[in-house]
């Protein structure tokens, strides 16, 4: 396998303030590792309170409450089958040469019961769902049946019990159904359905204030200009936002001005979180942290030792975790994937909040310097029972198309330098799209 790769934390967590308190010699060269940002990011995220939602615009937040069963389900004992209602007693020994003849007392549709009491010899027409008439204990499907008027030829002895479901056999009268913590998918607002829930807890999504800095953007619908690019990262982080499960908030550009951004970070902070793409390096028109610090942020970090995404600042502005992520496209966008995805996820009541690496096979060798963990575009496919992994080709952090073809991330741990073609990497898989089929697969 190619190198070691380790995505823990440190046993002993590491205490990171540092803004106002380095030196300006300093300022700029402190780098942690990812593990260690990820350690000192998770640890200023603050797990959001509840709200009440109908159980249809609950799916997919993570449930604040545990769901106890009122009543059983079925709540009384029922029909499985179209059929006839009887005494097992009567059919025991039925069949095609020796058929049991039956005096139908009466039908039954679903969403009615019968007051009537079979005795022997009696039986009662029944639809699937509808409950059980008193004294019958076995329902023979109409398939193997034939009436005539008030009377029915039974040709079949099914055992008694057949075709009845049972008062609790679904869930049982107290018992807990959902459990707090669970993410709620469209079988559990089925069953919230079932159990008169149409109010359910679940945990707040995050509002995450988005912020563009620079004096070359322009909006989508901008004009161009010798100089000018389109805000790309807006719109990539909005969407990452959004599908992470919280809710964006696009602040707009701030040009490369102390007050526009004082301004537009100020405005920000009515966010649960803020992040911020550009600005984070050390050119002369790199003002994001200075303004940070100015409002009051408590920096931790403004490196991590990674590539694409070295530059990148984390701190807390009254409460509110601040994400100054670099500029470049691609930077950007990973940037996200490793640190601000998991801590959304951490404030929306997740537990589950780093995506599985899978082991795939390099189709090409790979090179990359040591001291730094590696991310690189990929695309991952299933081949012969196993994945397979080929990059996207140029590793440019400004290749925007680079995250365009790329479903996966090859991580590449810092002491690694080569993986040779043939050789099992660490995939981050980014969608599963590749894993669906065009066609119908049951073989």
């Amino acid at each position: 396998m190619c190198g070691n790769l380790f995505l823990h934390f440190h046993r002993e967590p590491t205490a990171y303030s540092v803004g106002k308190t380095l030196s300006p010699e300093k300022k700029g060269k402190f780098m942690i590792s990812v593990d260690e940002a990820l350690q000192v990011i998770l640890d200023s995220i603050r797990v959001l309170g509840m709200e009440r939602l109908s159980i249809v615009n609950g799916l997919g937040r993570v449930l604040g409450e545990d769901i106890y069963a009122p009543y059983p389900i079925p709540p009384w004992d029922n029909s499985a089958m179209d059929g006839y209602a009887l005494i097992h007693e009567d059919i025991k020994d039925a069949s095609r040469e020796n058929p049991a003849v039956l005096t139908v007392i009466a039908d039954l549709p679903a969403g009615y019961t019968s007051e009537k009491e079979l005795a022997r010899g009696e039986a009662i027409r029944i639809m699937t769902g509808a409950p059980l008439p008193k004294g019958s204990d076995t329902v023979v499907m109409v398939e193997d049946t034939e009436r005539e008027e008030n009377q029915v030829t039974i040709y079949s002895a099914p055992s008694a019990g057949t075709n009845i479901r049972k008062a609790g056999e679904d869930v049982v009268k107290d018992s807990l159904v959902i459990p707090h913590g669970s993410i709620i998918h469209p079988a559990d607002v089925g069953m919230l359905a079932s159990l008169k829930r149409s109010f359910l807890s679940v945990y707040q999504r995050p509002t995450v204030a988005v912020v563009s800095t620079g004096d070359e953007l322009i909006d989508v619908d901008g004009d161009f200009s010798p100089g000018k690019i389109v805000s790309s990262n807006t719109y990539s982080l909005a969407s990452l936002v959004r599908d992470a499960g919280a809710e964006p908030l696009i602040m707009g550009i701030a040009k490369d001005r102390p007050e526009e951004l004082r301004a537009m970070f100020t405005a920000a902070l009515n966010a649960d979180m803020i992040i911020s793409s550009g600005g984070v390096s050390v050119g002369d028109y790199d003002l994001v942290k200075d303004i940070l610090q100015e409002l009051g942020a408590e920096m931790k970090f403004w490196k991590v030792s990674m590539r694409p995404g070295q530059p990148l600042a984390f701190g807390v502005i009254e409460n509110t975790p601040t994400f100054g992520l670099p500029g470049n496209p691609v930077s950007c966008m990973i940037s996200f994937e490793q640190f601000v995805r998991p801590s959304i996820l951490k404030a929306s009541g997740h537990k589950r909040l780093f995506p599985k690496l899978v082991d795939a096979r390099l189709q090409e060798s790979v090179t990359k310097r040591e001291g730094k963990r590696y991310f690189m575009r990929c695309i991952i496919t299933r081949e012969n029972g196993e994945y397979v992994v080929t990059t996207t080709g140029g590793q440019g952090s400004g290749i925007l198309m680079s995250m365009v073809k790329a479903n996966g991330l090859i991580v590449l741990p810092e002491e690694t330098t080569t993986c040779e073609a043939g050789e099992i990497v660490k995939v981050q898989v980014l969608n599963r799209d590749f894993e669906m089929s065009e066609t119908p697969c049951y073989h």
